[in-house]
């Protein structure tokens, strides 16, 4: 059975968007654009209404992204009653996190995964952590390394890595001049410029800090990723907020500075996330047991 042609779909529905849609399955705009061709053709309807800076799912659309969705979670579930019968596992698992993650957790875990299941082909992909959680909740993903909420998600599953706590961190550029705060909670905060995460648990901690002081932040920029903000840093655009763990493996951790007098924010409570009925695939339950 083949359903690369629903799975691009359903990435295009979720996207919107054919370059980014291409971009991340990987393959050319053109090849996307003839794969839905095809499948409208198949169905004979029309699943999208395009023009040049917007694509809409018509109700057909919208209908067969509901089916696709159920007859692919039906044919994983399927393909993983196969596999509980045979003797090499093989197949496909999905992993995302950030860059940081991958080098500080994934090596060893990944190097020994492989050694035991060399039949199991491993997709890795890196980005901004904060969305890491909704990917895997969406079915984009297998597998997230990410900040445990103070809430977690119905049907599933973290395991944690470590814990690290959340450092102020500033340039070491004599250019950049701020008056460092005498407390957490000093007006002053509001005159530094601040670089922080636009989504995720750090923001939802700074945002709660800043209500209960009371404080109007200077917002410099808001970007994905924390090895984002500690380059922006470095450069000298403001003051930021990270996991210690991130500052430790930055290339540019010499270039900037924990500062003092600052609020303490709960800790950074990372692990892996999958949802808890995809343990039941015998892939992910082998890649989870191995942690």
């Amino acid at each position: 059975m083949d359903t690369q042609s629903l799975k691009l779909f359903l990435q295009l529905a979720d996207h919107l968007h054919f370059g980014r849609t291409s971009e991340a399955c990987h393959i050319s705009t053109s090849t996307l654009s003839r794969s839905i061709q095809k499948l409208e053709q198949d169905l004979g309807v029309q699943l999208l209404e395009r023009d040049n800076r917007s694509v809409l799912l018509t109700h057909q659309g919208q209908k067969l992204q509901t089916y696709a969705r159920d007859l692919l979670q039906q044919w994983d579930s399927f393909h993983d009653s196969l596999l509980e019968s045979a003797q090499e596992l093989r197949g496909e698992i999905s992993i995302y996190c950030s860059v940081t993650a991958s080098y500080s957790f994934l090596h060893d875990i990944l190097s020994q995964f492989r050694r035991e299941h060399p039949s199991i082909e491993i997709v890795l992909h890196t980005g901004d952590p904060a969305p890491g959680i909704a990917r895997v909740l969406s079915g984009k993903e297998d597998i997230t390394i990410a900040a445990k909420p103070e809430k977690l998600p119905t049907g599933l599953a973290f395991r944690r890595i470590t814990v690290s706590p959340l450092v102020f961190i500033a340039p070491k550029l004599k250019k950049f001049e701020y008056r460092q705060p005498q407390s957490d909670c000093s007006q002053e905060w509001a005159d530094i410029p601040m670089i922080l995460s636009e989504e995720g648990p750090i923001r939802v901690h700074i945002n709660h800090w800043l209500n209960q002081a009371d404080i109007l932040p200077n917002i410099y920029a808001q970007v994905a990723g924390h090895e984002a903000i500690v380059s922006m840093v470095s450069l000298g655009f403001g003051v930021g907020v990270v996991p210690k763990i991130v500052l430790d493996n930055s290339p540019l951790k010499n270039r900037v500075q924990i500062m003092s007098n600052t609020p303490t924010l709960p800790s950074y409570d990372v692990g892996f996330c999958t949802l808890n009925k995809r343990l039941k695939s015998p892939i992910i339950k082998a890649f989870w047991s191995q942690l």
